[in-house]
């Protein structure tokens, strides 16, 4: 298994498009499966279209849900903190892409994103690796 790790700065956006990396990842490793997992407990991942509007419609998603109030048990940081823990419960921290002649097979319009709605932390990890398969 080959692995490797992405800097991230999400800069307090909710949403950070990592699908060019990813494929950059995959380049010239075959057919396999490439896992993606962020190490943090106020982050996932998702697939989304993007650029059509439903990054602001899953910003609004997610405060309906799980809004910033200080209603949560956990309360260090910023006011509604509390709620970026819960989110990987919602979003999950990893997701297995199947990888046919080195390319990330994703749906026309999917994107693979980080979802972060942590705005105490913009420094992010996320964690590539690829199983030849």
């Amino acid at each position: 298994m080959d692995s490797t790790v992405l800097q991230l700065r999400t800069k307090a956006s909710l949403v950070t498009d990592i699908t060019q990396q990813i494929r950059e990842f995959c380049r010239d490793r075959g057919d396999g499966l490439c896992h993606v997992f962020v190490p943090h407990a106020t982050a996932g991942v998702a697939l989304i279209e993007t650029g059509s509007g439903s990054e602001s419609d899953l910003q609004g998603a997610i405060d309906r849900l799980l809004p910033r109030d200080d209603i949560y048990r956990h309360r260090h940081g910023s006011r509604g903190h509390g709620r970026d823990h819960v989110l990987p419960a919602f979003i999950s921290p990893s997701l297995t892409l199947p990888v046919l002649a080195s390319q990330p097979e994703l749906g026309t319009w999917q994107s693979v994103v980080l979802v972060d709605t942590n705005t105490d932390n913009p420094d992010r990890k996320v964690r590539l690796s690829f199983l030849s398969g």
